[in-house]
This record gives structure tokens, sequence and C-alpha cells, in this order.
């Protein structure tokens, strides 16, 4: 108690901000031990992902003095008279963080951009490379709950960083001294939206979207920054704008109709369902946005006009195509990860052009290789590019939305749907029939034990197919670097993938089966059941 009680006494001397600070108070006041250990006993790490966790005091929680650090350490690996451009989203304190970001890295001699607004992360990321920065921060938690609060740093390349910088970033903010002993600078520029997200509207509405418009759009942003950069992006492009979920339509950290601010949890959408299948809307389309607008949620009407939610493999098979129909620049790349659907390779080797997986993260989709023209991750992330290459170097959210705009109204110019294509897509490659089952753990020790369990007594089936043979990915191999997990590749046709997440105390399992086509609903009906054979087999072998 004693060495906790130092630290949280040191913490709270060189705490700027008088919430924190009290907060810590009141626990060194009631001697909580536990609320201590749960605040000094780690810290956030800094990782690919930068940081990401709960608001709260402590080592081990998003505060200012856990960002400043963070600042001070990506000053001392840039080094004076860089160029850094910062952003932020409507969560709590991340205009605070942005700030003391801005003063931090200006304090050290460099030179920063704050962008002054709420603006999307792809926007962001679009903006290191537009104004030609060096690196570029966006203060963000993505689709985490409303307490969380995160740090994601770019590079030049506009795309997020990958090691070993991650490692000397993590290296400097630990080297870092106290943060009220760092020399904290003005002055820094703050960017309108003229500066910045009018060259990034002209950047994807320049995208391949074809001469169609007609389409009803029913759009939620989840209570995040993307709704007002979505409308003009639509409107700057021909399309109507979207009609809206009004009561998500305006940035909201507290996120108050969700449950989990993420389109793909479940009850997420229900909202967006609803409007899109009023009469008096009567939509062909659903999109979301999760709240800093990086992923693209898409739902489609079916025969029966009933809506169904896509998955990220699906939507991500249909912007393929459509890119690789849209472009033909020479040698052209498209890349996915080891955990999306194998449906891409077969695209890419119809269209005859290379493909390349890559480990989970659209940090490494984005060094997947030259002349890459369109990255997914079946988690919602796409990024869709034209002859030109890429607008921006990480997901975003608001261009995919663009384009799969542009290709339901092009489907329906021809009396045909988004199912449609992808009953089409199934005929000609098989029905990829992809899932996720995930668990949850309490204590991290249960997915190492998993993980162990599995490397030492590996299943000889799963629903009802036999595993041909295993890949531990942690040995690494010439195409990709080592991670912590493990691939079956089953008879028939299928794989699947078991990983720890990066971010969550979450143990995950990416599951595909590839069936061929004889009648489409037929085959949907055997996939589906097939899949869930699956997940009965994995939760068993798992025993989580």
């Amino acid at each position: 108690m004693n060495d906790l009680t130092t630290r949280a006494r040191e913490w709270l001397g060189q705490d700027p901000d008088p919430a924190t600070r009290a907060e810590l108070k009141s626990l060194l006041d009631s001697g909580d031990h536990d609320g201590l250990a749960d605040r000094f006993g780690a810290k956030l790490e800094f990782g690919t992902a930068g940081l990401r966790g709960e608001l709260g005091a402590g080592p081990n929680r998003m505060n200012r003095v856990t960002v400043m650090r963070a600042a001070a350490g990506l000053a001392a690996v840039l080094g004076p008279g860089r160029h850094v451009v910062v952003g932020y989203d409507a969560r709590h304190n991340s205009d605070v963080f942005a700030r003391d970001t801005a003063a931090v890295l200006t304090g050290a001699g460099l030179t920063v951009s704050v962008m002054g607004g709420l603006f999307p992360t792809p926007v962001l990321a679009f903006a290191v490379r537009h104004l030609k920065a060096d690196a570029g921060v966006m203060v963000t938690a993505s689709h985490n709950p409303p307490r969380d609060n995160g740090y994601k740093v770019y590079w030049g390349d506009g795309a997020q960083i990958i090691p070993p910088i991650d490692a000397e970033i993590s290296t400097a903010i630990d080297a870092a001294g106290r943060v009220d002993e760092l020399p904290l600078g003005e002055g820094w520029a703050t960017l309108s939206a003229r500066d910045i997200l009018t060259p990034y509207l002209e950047a994807v509405t320049s995208l391949p979207l074809g001469a169609a418009r007609d389409l009803r759009v029913a759009y939620t942003p989840l209570h995040g920054v993307g709704g007002t950069t979505l409308g003009q992006a639509f409107m700057l492009a021909g399309f109507t704008s979207p009609m809206s979920v009004g009561a998500q339509s305006r940035p909201d950290p507290d996120f108050p109709t969700v449950a989990f601010p993420n389109p793909e949890e479940p009850g997420a959408m229900d909202l967006a369902l609803e409007l899109a299948s009023a009469s008096a809307v009567n939509a062909d389309l659903v999109i979301a946005n999760d709240p800093d607008a990086d992923r693209c949620a898409v739902g489609a009407r079916q025969a029966d006009g009933v809506f169904r939610m896509l998955t990220g493999d699906e939507v991500g098979g249909l912007l393929a195509e459509h890119v690789l129909r849209s472009t033909s620049a020479p040698d052209r790349l498209v890349a996915t990860t080891i955990v999306s659907s194998s449906l891409l390779g077969k695209i890419a080797q119809a269209h005859g052009v290379r493909h390349r997986e890559t480990l989970t993260g659209f940090k490494w989709i984005m060094k997947a290789g030259s002349g890459l023209v369109f990255g997914y991750e079946e988690a919602l992330g796409y990024s869709v590019g034209s002859d030109e290459g890429l607008p921006v170097h990480d997901k975003d959210g608001i261009g995919a939305a663009l384009t799969v705009a542009a290709i339901a109204a092009e489907a329906k110019q021809r009396g045909l749907t988004l199912i449609d294509l992808l009953d089409d897509q199934a005929v000609r490659y098989g029905l990829h029939a992809t899932s996720q089952l995930s668990f949850r753990v309490g204590d991290l020790s249960q997915i190492t034990d998993a993980m162990a369990r599995l490397r030492s007594k590996p299943p000889a089936s799963l629903g009802g197919r036999t595993v041909e043979s295993i890949d531990d990915l942690a040995a690494g191999s010439p195409d990709l670097p080592p991670t912590d997990g493990l691939r079956y590749r089953l008879s028939g046709g299928g794989r699947v993938v078991v990983r720890p997440s990066g971010t969550e105390p979450k143990l995950k399992c990416y599951l595909e089966l590839v069936l061929p086509v004889t009648e489409i609903a037929e085959t949907r009906s055997a996939a589906a059941d097939q899949i869930e054979a699956l997940k009965t087999d994995l939760r068993e072998v798992l025993a989580l």
C-alpha cells in the first residue's frame, strides 16, 4: 500500500486536471487500496494502436498526465522542427487532450497544426499527407464505450504507426519526466474546414462513383462526428442527402441511445433500421458510421422488404469488385487481413491483379505493397482508391459509404439490390460464409491458458470438417511477422483463426466456410447451420 500511496501522491503533485486530482485525493483519503491498485498497479501500454483506455486518474487511465507524457515521447522521437497535425473527436476530454498535445509538442520545438473542429479520423489521416506533415495524432476511442478515450498516432505516410516506431515512442514516454516540468508552448496553427475538410471532400468525391444517383439512404453517425462530413460528401457527389436518425445525429460523448456505440453490436442499428423501414422514408440502403467515422456499416433491403445488415466481408467483396472494374492502372494490388474472407483472393485472381494478406489491423494493410487500390478488414474498415491510389491511408468510413451508395444506385438502375449482387458473387466464386465468435474474460490469464491448451492439444476436427493443417502464427513466416494466433485450415474449403484481441480482454475466433452454390437460398441456409456447428465445437474446445 505504501508504494501505491507514494506513486499516487507523486502523480497528484503533477496532475493539472482538477477532476482527476479530486478523484485521486478521494482514493488516498479513504485508503481505497483496490481503487489505487487498479489505477497504479499497471499502466496503459503504448502500442501500434497508440493508447486507449478508461478515463480517470493514474497511469492505467486516460487523463491529461498520460496524454502529456505520450506527447513528450512523440516529440522526443520526432525531434524539433518536425510538423504534427492534431485532431480530436467529440468524446469526453478529447479537445482538452488535443490542446495538451499541441502545448507539449510546441514547447518541444515542433510545429503543430490543430484541426479546428470535430472531424472524423480519416480526415486527420488525410491531412497528414495533404499537409506533408511528419506525424499526426487523433484523440479518439473509436467505437469504445463512453467512459473511454484514446490517442492514435500516424506517421508521415498517413498510416498508423507500426514497429519499431511504437516501441521507440513507448521508451521515450517512459523516460519523460514530470509533466509539470515540461516546457509548454503556444501559437500553434488552427486548421479551418477550408484548410483540410475541403480538400478531403474533393479527394473522396473524385473516387470512381459512376453516374447513377437515384438512391434513398437512411443514415446514423451513432452520436459521433461523421454526420456533417458524410452529408457534405453525398451532396458534393450528387446524391440526395441521407435521412439521418434524429436522436443520433448530433455528437454526444454519452451515446445515450446505444449500449455500445459500435454498429456491429446488437441493438446499435435498431433506430437506423426503423427509420429505413418507415413507409415515409422507404430507403434503399442503410449506412452507419462508428463515432469517429473510420468504419462503415451497411444494411440492404431483401426481397421480402426486410433489411439485413451485411458483414464486413460482404461489403469488402462488393467494394473490391467495384474498384477493380473501375480502375485500370497496371500492377494493382488489393489487400486484407488473415482473419478476413478468402473471397478477396478469388476476386483478385479473376481480375488479374495482385492480392496480399496481412496481420490484423489497418496499419498492416497499408504496408501491403505498391499499387494498392483497395484494402479492407472484416471489422467494417475499408480504404477505397482509384488509379491515382488511395486518398486515405487508413480506414475511411466516408469514402466507403460514398462508394457503397454508388454501387447500390447503379444496381437499382438495373433493377437489382446489393443482396442480388452478393448472390451473383456467390454463384461465381462460391458462397464464402463468415462469422465471428468472441469470449470476453475477466482475467487475461484465461486467454493465455486457452491458447496454450490449443497448442498442446489441437482439435482434429471442427464443425464436422477435418482440420487439414495448423499454422502457428507466433512462428512468423516469409509473408507475415510473428503474432499470437492459430490458423486451422478445414476440409472442404474453410478456416478458423483464433487470436487474442489487441484492444480488449477477448479471445476472438474468425470463421469461414466456402460452399459451392446450387440453389442460393438453400446454400445460405446450409452455410448458416454449418457455421453454428463450428461455433458449438469451438466453445467446447476452448472451454471459456
